[in-house]
């Protein structure tokens, strides 16, 4: 049976693990551990689903519980998809903050999933990744 829960001090290395185990890590900074230490820190509201102890699922957000919550990291461990764990990871996080907008970023490869699951696209997202673009 899956657990789920909020956790406040989850591990360094069972997070850097799950993002490995889940593909995530190809596109998060899983050899530094001081940038995934602030990440743990300053993600003020996690959920993690674990079966018999061991991380399988998280979900990592910054919120203000009550205008936003902005869902940075969504992974599942491979072994472990395509069994709606993701899908209760994210209703658990909005169940945390129920007054507050939902906001993820979609990897290129989970795309098609969010909206299979209930989740509406939206165009209007822009990036700024380093001050000197700004004109």
């Amino acid at each position: 049976m899956i657990a789920y829960q909020i956790e406040e001090n989850l591990n360094l290395e069972e997070f850097r693990t799950i993002l490995i185990n889940s593909t995530l890590g190809e596109r998060r900074p899983i050899d530094r551990p001081s940038i995934l230490e602030k990440m743990l820190k300053y993600g003020n509201l996690i959920v993690t689903a674990r079966d018999n102890g061991r991380l399988i699922g998280v979900s990592r957000s910054l919120t203000d519980f009550s205008y936003c919550t902005y869902l940075s990291d969504l992974a599942v461990d491979q072994a472990y998809q395509n069994m709606g764990i993701g899908k209760e990871l994210i209703k658990r996080t909005k169940q945390a903050s129920p007054d507050a907008l939902l906001i993820l970023l979609a990897a290129p490869a989970a795309v098609n999933y969010y909206p299979k699951i209930g989740l509406t696209k939206y165009n209007q997202c822009y990036i700024l990744r380093d001050l000197m673009d700004l004109s």
